[in-house]
């Protein structure tokens, strides 16, 4: 006898990796429900995540599916790190969308948590929008930020000279930001990297990594109106890993039909 269990038949339960199911099991125990699509694809993106050695590096991963705050504040990675909603998002099937004017999610991940020289932040977008005064993802003080500047080039200040030069002109997709030596990082933008050397030493603040705005103290600002469709944090990615990440996440999005 086959049984359902919110649209998984228990054959396929018994296929799902255990951290698919950690994760399932505290979206469920904070109120929030995943739909069988969103649980598949959830399971693959880890399975995926593990074959190319990128389950580790990460310190959290906000995959935004279940359409709740209950859901979406859950980190995939681990029980650490689950994160806090503002008023002012918008939940969707498709992701998360701050107002732009006062929203932003709370990682309650310090962004000392990585190190000078291995560390990497990534926002996935899902809207075209090119302005100035906008950051989508950080800490300040000192600064530690992911976004799209006014000219259409996307900047990470992870040390001197991280800046995508190409102009970008439609912000929405993958866009990722990693510091694997001291001295050595990338800046990729979908599946087109920029490999930096010469980078100088930084800091990290103590301060919580902002989603949808950054930490100011104030506590946020700089608040950006993108939907977000992915998000994760933790240590430095090899040209080679950022590669195989950008593959994996599309993948996943791809199945959620919410690409771009």
């Amino acid at each position: 006898m086959i049984l359902a269990s919110h649209g998984i038949i228990s054959s396929q339960i018994a296929s799902f990796d255990a951290d698919a199911l950690a994760f399932f099991a505290r979206v469920t125990a904070a109120g929030g429900t995943l739909s069988a699509t969103e649980k598949a694809a959830t399971n693959q993106l880890v399975l995926d995540l593990k074959a190319n050695s990128l389950w580790t590096p990460m310190k959290a991963i906000y995959p935004m599916v279940g359409a709740s705050a209950a859901a979406c504040a859950q980190n995939l990675k681990s029980s650490s790190f689950t994160g806090t909603f503002t008023s002012g998002w918008t939940f969707a099937s498709t992701g998360v969308t701050p107002n732009g004017t006062s929203a932003y999610f709370n990682t309650n991940l310090p962004s000392n948590t990585m190190s000078n020289g291995s560390t990497h932040m990534s926002y996935y977008s899902r809207t075209n929008a090119v302005g100035s005064g906008v950051i989508d993802m950080g800490t300040e003080s000192p600064d530690f930020l992911i976004w799209y500047n006014a000219f259409g080039a996307s900047l990470g200040n992870f040390g001197v000279n991280m800046i995508y030069t190409p102009t970008i002109t439609d912000t929405r997709g993958f866009l990722l930001a990693s510091k694997y030596t001291t001295t050595q990082g990338l800046i990729q933008f979908n599946s087109t990297q920029q490999l930096k050397t010469g980078l100088t030493g930084d800091t990290r603040s103590t301060k919580n990594i902002f989603i949808g705005a950054i930490n100011t103290g104030a506590p946020a600002g700089y608040f950006s109106a993108k939907q977000t469709a992915f998000n994760s944090i933790g240590d430095g990615l090899t040209d080679t890993q950022a590669s195989n990440f950008y593959t994996a996440v599309q993948a996943f999005q791809t199945t959620l039909s919410r690409q771009v």
